[in-house]
C-alpha cells in the first residue's frame, strides 16, 4: 500500500512541476459578416471566458503557468502566436517553460465555428497534445461546450 501511495505522490509531483507558457486564446473572423472596425464584445468575453478555463483546468491537474509578461513586446508582435512559425516555443523556452499552449477558434459564420487548442515542448516544437472541434452557433454555452470537450478528450483523458 506505501508502495502505491509513493508511486502515485512521484507521478502527481512530476507533473506539479511542468511549466506552460499559456498564450491565450486567438479569435479568427473569416466570416462574412466580419466587420474590421468593431469586435464583437459578446466574442471577445467568450475568448476571455475559454482562457480562463484553460488556465483554471491546467492548474487543477497540476500544471504551472508561467508569467508570459516579460515577453509582452515579443508576444505583440505578432497576430497570432498559434501560427508564428515556431515563436510560441521559442517564447515558451526562454520564459522557462517546459510547453507552449496556443489556442484559436476561427469563426467561418455565425452558425460555424471551429476550435483548437494546442501543447507543443518548448525545447523540440513538437505537438504534444492537441485538439479541434467543429462547434454549431455562435452562444456562450456552445463556446463552452467546445472547450470542455476539448479538455476532457484530447488533453486530460483518463488512462484506462
Amino acid at each position: 500500500m506505501r508502495l502505491i501511495i509513493l508511486a502515485l505522490l512521484a507521478a502527481t509531483g512530476a507533473q506539479a512541476q511542468e511549466k506552460v507558457a499559456f498564450f491565450g486564446m486567438t479569435l479568427l473572423d473569416t466570416s462574412l459578416q466580419m466587420n474590421t472596425s468593431d469586435t464583437n464584445p459578446d466574442e471577445l468575453a467568450r475568448i476571455a471566458t475559454l482562457e480562463a478555463m484553460v488556465a483554471d483546468r491546467f492548474t487543477q491537474e497540476g500544471y504551472v503557468l508561467v508569467d508570459i509578461e516579460p515577453a509582452r513586446d515579443q508576444i505583440d508582435r505578432v497576430a497570432n502566436v498559434a501560427k508564428c512559425y515556431g515563436c510560441d516555443t521559442r517564447i515558451a523556452a526562454d520564459l522557462g517553460a517546459d510547453y507552449a499552449l496556443v489556442g484559436e477558434v476561427q469563426k467561418v459564420s455565425d452558425l460555424i465555428l471551429a476550435m483548437n487548442l494546442q501543447l507543443r515542448d518548448a525545447d523540440t516544437g513538437e505537438m504534444v497534445k492537441g485538439g479541434v472541434v467543429d462547434i454549431r452557433g455562435n452562444t456562450d454555452d456552445s463556446w463552452q461546450r467546445g472547450m470542455r470537450y476539448i479538455l476532457k478528450n484530447r488533453f486530460f483523458v483518463a488512462e484506462e
